[in-house]
């Protein structure tokens, strides 16, 4: 029997990791045109940009030029990615960021050494780090990832108890600080996830910590991304992070062929929600002509399938 959730909530990820992802940098302006019409289909998060290394991801080089020029929308929390402490700080200093307090863990070590350049046991002990510093700061610990908790091309195959044992760890920390536990993402970070393994990690993290709001974070690298989201959904999960048009990636990911597809799809996913009866409170219409204006702006074609098919809403009588 299906345990479909009633609503779905987006966070939307294109303008962040969907244009870190290209080799081009993209005008500022058009960025900016891209997520005010994300925000205006109803959309409840979007994250705008990254505060990382320019050296290394030059396309999020102006990031405080980006949210100094945001025309903000009420209804929608816009958000950044940062992975340290400098990047923190340039988050923190550009006033139209909304902060939300996230960790990040790793479970392989090649990708941990690859991405943040430290091991497994020590990006655990900054996280501990993270989560006593947004306390100090009156920041809502909210967010918890575990990146590659499917499996990881650099590492090879990760077992359940790697991702509970993060669990474990995470729900010992938030009691002895008696703060609750955050909203916890398995993050399929370069595609190894199927609809099996979905609910089995999902049914692994419930077991542990019952009550706790499980995200995903899911990619479409081998074509089971929906797939994984239906399976997802049957197990009550109604939290995904997406991008628009299927843009994304992971930059450090070594696939062998950089075309990989991105992110799920946020109207593609949006759609099948609506399909089924879940509501999203999105404006499907209005996100695929997002979708369309983002093609527009990157110049090739896209990997979303609604916004080149369009909604079923003109067909129906």
């Amino acid at each position: 029997m299906n345990s479909f959730p009633r609503r779905v909530e987006f966070h939307e990820e294109g303008p962040r990791e969907g244009f870190q992802m290209e080799k081009s940098i993209f005008p500022l302006a058009d960025r900016l045109e891209l997520i005010d019409a994300l925000a205006g289909s109803g959309l409840q998060q979007v994250q705008c940009a990254s505060f990382v290394s320019p050296r290394a991801v030059p396309q999020m080089a102006d990031a405080p030029e980006l949210f100094a020029s945001l025309k903000k929308r009420p209804s929608t929390r816009y958000t950044a990615l940062w992975l340290n402490d400098n990047g923190f700080e340039r988050a923190r200093a550009c006033e139209q960021v909304d902060l939300d307090g996230k960790i990040v863990f790793y479970v392989t070590e090649p990708f941990s050494q690859r991405n943040n350049n430290c091991s497994v046991a020590e990006n655990r002990e900054r996280q501990l780090a993270w989560i006593d510093r947004y306390i100090s700061l009156g920041i809502r610990f909210e967010q918890a990832y575990v990146v590659t908790a499917f499996g990881c091309n650099l590492g090879g195959p990760v077992p359940v108890s790697a991702v509970t044992d993060v669990v474990r760890w995470l729900a010992d920390v938030c009691a002895d600080r008696q703060i609750p536990f955050p909203a916890f993402y398995l993050a399929d970070t370069m595609g190894w996830a199927n609809p099996e393994e979905i609910k089995r990690r999902i049914g692994a993290v419930r077991e542990i910590v019952p009550q706790a709001r499980i995200g995903l974070h899911l990619h479409d690298t081998r074509g089971l991304g929906g797939a994984n989201v239906y399976a997802a959904l049957q197990m009550g999960v109604e939290l995904f992070d997406s991008s628009v048009a299927g843009l994304g990636g992971c930059p450090f990911a070594g696939h062998k062929h950089g075309s990989a597809a991105g992110n799920v799809c946020t109207e593609d996913m949006a759609f099948m929600c609506e399909e089924l009866g879940i509501s999203t409170g999105i404006d499907l219409e209005l996100l695929v002509e997002a979708s369309r204006l983002a093609e527009r702006i990157i110049g090739r074609p896209l990997n979303g399938h609604l916004m080149h098919s369009g909604t079923l809403t003109s067909m129906r009588v």
